[in-house]
């Protein structure tokens, strides 16, 4: 079954579900968070930002380094192997955003199920940003791959003192072209009758054989690591909050883009690029290509035959771009 036909599929069961059984739906959601919440608990702790919870975990010695995931995941997508890879030299701080694993909305107006807005780049940025702070990283390298690139532009542009290093992996980080949409799940489920509605019932009766195959899409042409689906938690990504912040950031994110690229040129920090030439998620000839000449004196590498997660299909390329952005910001 094609998202397409899946998403017409639930927007009638949604409709019945709202006829009659409605209840049953509600229950079977909420059974199925309980279960999420308990099998993934949080493998970090957590610090108050303007009356928020923030979820982070906090491991290694050295430098500081933030790690900001992307869209539909959390920590985990970090813990499950690169953290360790990196632990021995750098002191990292590996954030769950705003709405996404762990961490709470900036605001509660954004968790509305009727509400179709969302925490901005920039928002997530401040919230991350001064819950660093608080953990006494003052001055950190910052690391964002996928919708976590935008993120840390966000970060440098808003807090550029605060900031030694970027290193964008598979970073969203300029408009697409055009105004054409994510997908159908995505306009579902970050509309006011959709998140109501529809998104209750993938959390009651999720499509597991879709998920794995958007999951293969997304480490393609690489597989999918072994054991990482039971290692990053994908119920704590089919919760209903959170997949209605997910797909309202991702739905809400081309005109923040449109904003911030008009920016880029005023960072002038080190960048270290990085991006597999096979991402079909987040194209580099879209993204990364602009941004490497958008951003002064920034390092841009790409890998072949590598797709949207780098990380995890060539974590030493990716350690070797910290290292640079590290030493190019003086501290190695």
């Amino acid at each position: 079954m094609s998202w397409t036909r899946l998403a017409a599929s639930l927007t009638f069961a949604a409709m019945l579900g709202l006829a009659g059984c409605g209840a049953v739906v509600e229950r079977r959601a909420a059974s199925n968070e309980s279960v999420a919440l308990s099998t993934y608990p949080p493998e970090g702790q957590f610090v108050e930002v303007w009356g928020r919870k923030v979820h982070v975990v906090v491991e290694g010695q050295g430098p500081d380094l933030v790690l900001i995931h992307g869209a539909s995941g959390n920590a985990r997508d970090f813990t499950f192997a690169f953290a360790n890879r990196l632990k021995d030299r750098y002191r990292l701080l590996i954030f769950d955003r705003p709405g996404l694993g762990h961490t709470e909305h900036a605001d509660p107006r954004f968790a509305r199920p009727f509400g179709t807005a969302s925490e901005s780049p920039v928002l997530q940025a401040q919230m991350l940003q001064a819950a660093a702070a608080k953990l006494g990283a003052h001055r950190p390298i910052v690391l964002g791959q996928s919708y976590g690139g935008a993120v840390a532009m966000a970060w440098a542009l808003e807090r550029p003192d605060s900031v030694a290093a970027l290193v964008i992996v598979s970073g969203a980080t300029e408009p697409w072209p055009g105004q054409r949409s994510l997908g159908p799940l995505y306009d579902i489920a970050s509309s006011k009758a959709g998140g109501a509605a529809v998104v209750p019932l993938v959390t009651a009766f999720p499509p597991r054989g879709i998920i794995r195959g958007m999951l293969s899409t997304v480490f393609a042409p690489q597989p999918v690591p072994e054991g990482y689906a039971d290692h990053v938690g994908i119920g704590l990504a089919l919760r209903r909050g959170t997949m209605r912040a997910n797909a309202r950031q991702v739905n809400n994110l081309r005109p923040h883009l449109l904003d911030m690229t008009k920016r880029y040129s005023e960072i002038d920090i080190p960048v270290e690029i990085i991006h597999g030439l096979e991402d079909v998620i987040v194209p580099p000839e879209i993204h990364s290509k602009w941004l490497a000449q958008q951003v002064p004196g920034a390092g841009l590498t790409w890998l072949p035959g590598v797709g949207h997660m780098p990380h995890h299909a060539a974590p030493d390329a990716v350690i070797a771009a910290i290292d640079r952005a590290a030493t190019r910001a003086g501290l190695r």
